[in-house]
């Protein structure tokens, strides 16, 4: 399922925090973004310069046009600029009620100022339960547990009992503690902007009263803008979803079995490392640069579009135009269109297409073994078979009615060029660079064969007395052209679902067959002359249909 994923938050114009890292991080974790935006503000890498808080009245008006229309699988919190923008929020919520609510509560600057006013802090008490987890930095989870001692009765300068911020990982445990049994809420304690080599996290729920640490190392880098906003957005997308699903971590299972809560915490925070790893890498700003949400996307996925399989079919087959162009211009296809080829070169080339066939069935074989389905072994397996009758039919056929004429004769250079390719192809492992190996020899050996049985070559080939008729009717074969169909939509949905690298090695794996085709249909004629097939231009015949 993709999660739909609204964010409540103010808006960063410079890209890296608020809305715009909440956007990023939700499709980045396989989510669709949504946005209702609490505050515009003026800022960069280095800083807040303005912040305008829209009115209320039109914050409710967002959430509303949202929620009317669109169903809404979890929704993430982050800057709340006042008491009404926060009442606005609590009251929408309690009436929605989405399933998944993660609150990052913005309220303490990095510099360490008050970003709430003391009524805006005081309203927090009553979004606290409506959430189903908090994310505070440690300044932040001071200012919640002291939130908790005012519930008690305590006072405070500004409304707010003052709370000291915890310095070491075991105060920012209990203030987190205090938390979670005060509000009814999980709580993640992050231990980032603690001192030390680590930078740990904690999941605390005092309904279970569990405290499930997730530990790493701390990642040195100056990009960790909008940092909170990302991971907060993040765990709330793989809650939506599941928890991480199929991406749940070892450390999640390890830490918590199938507690979605842990599995998301754990997979968000793999993905935010990463991410932050690649941060600097974006060169933007000259203060605290954003992390890099999109790094790993990127690197295991590449950022070309990924063609679809009518697209490769097209872009490759205009690919070999001109190693097309010039089998149709070979002496060889000329003269048996014609009619005018003489016996010895052809029944040479029978020769060869009888060697080539034999291992031929062997490399279709291996490709149905290494076929990922049953579709694509049963395919492959059928072609096997259909090349070891195709090479029979040619010794009991043809060859056979001509002993003694040179049908008995090796495997030239040119046939062992292209089995070779092809075995070595095989030998690599990879179906997908194989299959693409192997259909030249069904597609251009197709369509030479319809546009010869078409008089495309010549009103000759459709002539009843033609010396090569019954072999001529065999190129154009339906069932082989049905045959050719399929093995095209194979390999093209292979290639359209395959990485940019890997597509690359099947398309010149393709290429490279393609060739040997040209060099096996010159080779007849090339031999005659004593000068044989040019090696840039190896090729070889295509199986003949069963």
């Amino acid at each position: 399922m993709t999660a739909r994923v609204l964010s409540i938050a103010g808006s960063d114009p410079s890209g890296g925090a608020g809305i715009q890292a909440d956007l990023k991080s939700i499709a980045a974790v396989g989510g669709y973004g949504m946005a209702a935006i609490t505050a515009l503000t003026a800022q960069n890498t280095r800083g807040v310069r303005a912040v305008h808080v829209p009115p209320a009245a039109f914050l409710a008006a967002q959430l509303d046009a949202i929620s009317d229309d669109i169903e809404i699988d979890a929704v993430k919190l982050g800057m709340l600029a006042n008491a009404e923008v926060i009442g606005v929020v609590a009251e929408w919520l309690g009436r929605v009620r989405p399933p998944v609510v993660v609150l990052d509560p913005v309220m303490v600057a990095t510099s360490g100022d008050r970003l709430l006013a003391p009524d805006a802090e005081r309203a927090m008490r009553e979004l606290l339960p409506l959430a189903d987890l908090v994310t505070p930095n440690l300044a932040e989870l001071a200012v919640l547990a002291g939130l908790g001692q005012e519930a008690e009765g305590a006072d405070g300068a500004r409304g707010t009992p003052a709370h000291p911020v915890a310095t070491t990982w075991a105060e920012a445990i209990a203030q987190a503690e205090a938390v979670s049994a005060r509000f009814g809420v999980r709580v993640l304690a992050k231990g980032g902007h603690l001192g030390g080599d680590t930078a740990p996290d904690a999941l605390v729920d005092a309904a279970s009263a569990t405290v499930v640490e997730f530990q790493g190392e701390r990642i040195a880098t100056t990009a960790t803008h909008g940092t909170g906003c990302s991971l907060s957005s993040a765990i709330a997308t793989l809650a939506a979803s599941g928890g991480a699903g199929d991406r749940a971590s070892s450390t999640a299972r390890e830490a918590g079995g199938d507690d979605p809560w842990l599995a998301a915490i754990a997979e968000a925070r793999r993905w935010l490392r990463e991410s932050l790893r690649h941060g600097e890498a974006l060169e933007v700003g000259g203060g605290h640069g954003p992390i890099s949400h999109f790094a790993g996307l990127w690197s295991r996925g590449g950022t070309r579009t990924a063609p679809t399989p009518a697209e490769v079919e097209a872009e490759w087959w205009a690919s070999i135009r001109g190693i097309r162009d010039d089998i149709d211009a070979l002496p060889f296809i000329r003269g048996l269109a014609d009619g005018t080829l003489a016996r010895e070169p052809f029944l040479g080339y029978l020769t060869q297409d009888a060697h080539y066939l034999r291992d031929y069935a062997r490399v279709l074989a291996e490709a149905s073994r290494l076929a990922p389905d049953a579709a694509g072994q049963a395919f492959w397996a059928d072609s096997a078979h259909g090349s070891i009758i195709g090479e029979l039919e040619l010794h009991t056929g043809w060859l056979g009615r001509e002993a003694g004429t040179g049908a008995s004769a090796p495997p030239d250079a040119t046939t062992t060029a292209y089995l070779d390719h092809l075995l070595a192809t095989a030998q690599r492992g990879d179906h997908a660079v194989l299959i693409a190996a192997l259909l030249p020899c069904f597609w251009i050996y197709t369509d030479l064969g319809e546009r010869l049985a078409a008089g495309s070559f010549g009103s000759a080939a459709l002539d009843p007395a033609h010396p090569y008729a019954s072999w001529l009717a065999t190129y154009a074969d339906p069932g082989f052209a049905v045959a050719t169909r399929e093995a095209i939509g194979f390999v093209t949905r292979a290639a359209a679902s395959a990485t940019p690298e890997q597509r690359e090695r099947m398309h010149r794996a393709f290429v490279a067959s393609s060739r040997h085709e040209l060099a096996f249909f010159a080779a007849p004629l090339a031999s005659q002359r004593g000068t044989g097939a040019p090696a840039a231009t190896v090729s070889a015949s295509p199986a003949v249909p069963a």
